[in-house]
C-alpha cells in the first residue's frame, strides 16, 4: 500500500496541499494530526472530502516524534487494510524524515512511500528562513523545548522531500513579487525536487530513501548546478587548514548575505576532526562530527548524490580540507574567496602543532560540538 507523506510549517499551507493531492486521487483517505497543547492529539480522517473519523489521546511526554509514533503509525497501520492509497498530513513541523523511518520500522515492507511533499506558501519562505524566533516562539508547535528555528525546519524538509508543493493559504492575501521571489529560492535551494502547485494538475516525485538521506548528511555539499533568477549558490575550495582565529573573525562576514551556508572545515586547532558548519538565516553553528575518512585509512567517502558531492581525494590530505556553499541573493564570489582564503594557513604556519592555536570554537572539548549564534 503506497502511502504520501505531507509536511508543513503550518496549517494553512498543509490544508491546501492536501486538499489539491486528494483530487488527484479520488477515494484517496487523508489523514490529519495535529499536536495541541497539553500533549493532545487530534486525528482525523477524510475520503473524497468527507469526514469519516475522528479521534483524540492525550500523550504522556508530549513532542512531536512522539506524535509520530504513536498515534501516526499506528493510525496508518489500522488503515493499510482499506486498500486505498493514503495521505498523511503530518502536524506542523513534525519532521517528514523522522516519519518515513518510523513507519518503516513499524510496518516494514507493509507500507510503501512513494513521495514525500513538503507544502509551504513561497511568498513566506524568504522571511521565515529569517526568523530568529524558535518554532515555539513563532506558534508553530506547541513544544517549549523545541528550540528549532522556522528556517531550520525549512532547509531539512527542502533536503529530504522529493516534492515541494506551492500551497498558497485560502483567505490569504498573496504578495506577487514575493511569491515568484520565494518560488527562484526554493528551485535555488532544493534542485532535486519537483515543484508543483496546488492550483492544477498536481505533480509529485518519487522517494527514494538513500538519496534523500544522503542530501542530510551533515557537511555534505550539492548544488542546483546552473543558477537563475536572484539567487545564486558559489562553492569555495580551500586545501590547507584554516587558522581557526582568523576564521572565526571571517565567518560573521561569510555568512550575512547567506539564506544558506553548508559545509565541512578543516581547522588547524583540530586538524584530525571533520567539521561541519551551517548557517541557516541568523544561525550559525558549528558540530564536530568525528575523524576524517583518511584519519581512519579507510577508503574516501563516496556521496551517491549523482556526482554533486564537491569532495575529492587528494593524494596528500585525503579527504580533508575546507569545501563550503553559500546560497544568496546578493553573494560577492571573488569577497567570499578573499576572505577565506586570508584564513589558510601558511606554509610557515602549516609545521605547527595543532595545540599551539587557539581553539575558539572549543572543537576539541568533545567529539560532539555544536556552537550556534546569530550572526
Amino acid at each position: 500500500m503506497s502511502v504520501t507523506l505531507v509536511s508543513s510549517l503550518d496549517v494553512f499551507s498543509r490544508q491546501a496541499a492536501c486538499a489539491a493531492l486528494a483530487a488527484e486521487s479520488p477515494g484517496a483517505l487523508v489523514v490529519f494530526h495535529d499536536l495541541l497543547e497539553d500533549g493532545l492529539v487530534v486525528r482525523r480522517v477524510f475520503q473524497e472530502g468527507r469526514r469519516v473519523e475522528h479521534g483524540e489521546a492525550t500523550l504522556e511526554h508530549p513532542c512531536l516524534s512522539c506524535t509520530v509514533r504513536l498515534d501516526v503509525v499506528p493510525a496508518v497501520r489500522r488503515l493499510l487494510p482499506s486498500g486505498s492509497r493514503i495521505i498523511v498530513a503530518l502536524p506542523p513541523a513534525a519532521a517528514s524524515e523522522t516519519a518515513v523511518h518510523a513507519l518503516l520500522r513499524g510496518l516494514g515492507d507493509g507500507v510503501t512511500i512513494d513521495s514525500v511533499v513538503f507544502a509551504c506558501a513561497p511568498d513566506a519562505v524568504e522571511d521565515q528562513i529569517w526568523d530568529h524566533h524558535t518554532l515555539f516562539e513563532s506558534g508553530f508547535t506547541p513544544v517549549p523545548a523545541d528550540d528549532r528555528t522556522a528556517g531550520e525546519f525549512l532547509i531539512r524538509e527542502l533536503c529530504f522531500a522529493d516534492t515541494v508543493l506551492l500551497a498558497d493559504p485560502v483567505l490569504v492575501p498573496v504578495d506577487p513579487a514575493a511569491r515568484f521571489r520565494g518560488v527562484q529560492l526554493i528551485r535555488e535551494l532544493a534542485p532535486h525536487a519537483v515543484l508543483t502547485d496546488s492550483v492544477g494538475d498536481v505533480r509529485t516525485g518519487s522517494h527514494g530513501l538513500a538519496d534523500a538521506t544522503a542530501r542530510t548528511v551533515p557537511g555534505v555539499v550539492w548544488t542546483a548546478g546552473e543558477s537563475s533568477g536572484p539567487f545564486t549558490t558559489v562553492v569555495q575550495r580551500i586545501e590547507r587548514p584554516l587558522h581557526p582565529e582568523r576564521f572565526r573573525h571571517a565567518l560573521a562576514a561569510l555568512a550575512q548575505a547567506c539564506c544558506w551556508l553548508r559545509g565541512r572545515l578543516w581547522v588547524a586547532s583540530a586538524p584530525g576532526c571533520r567539521i561541519t558548519v551551517q548557517g541557516i538565516g541568523p544561525r550559525v553553528w558549528l558540530e564536530n562530527t568525528g575523524p576524517w575518512q583518511a584519519e581512519r585509512k579507510s577508503l574516501p567517502f563516496v556521496s551517491q548524490l549523482t556526482g554533486q558531492d564537491m569532495g575529492e581525494w587528494h593524494p596528500e590530505y585525503g579527504d580533508r580540507g575546507t569545501v563550503l556553499a553559500f546560497t544568496g541573493d546578493d553573494i560577492d564570489a571573488a569577497e567570499i574567496a578573499e576572505l577565506l582564503g586570508a584564513c589558510e594557513l601558511s606554509e610557515a604556519e602549516m609545521v605547527a602543532a595543532a595545540d599551539s592555536f587557539p581553539d575558539p570554537f572549543h572543537l576539541n572539548e568533545t567529539t560532539d560540538t555544536s556552537q550556534r549564534s546569530n550572526s
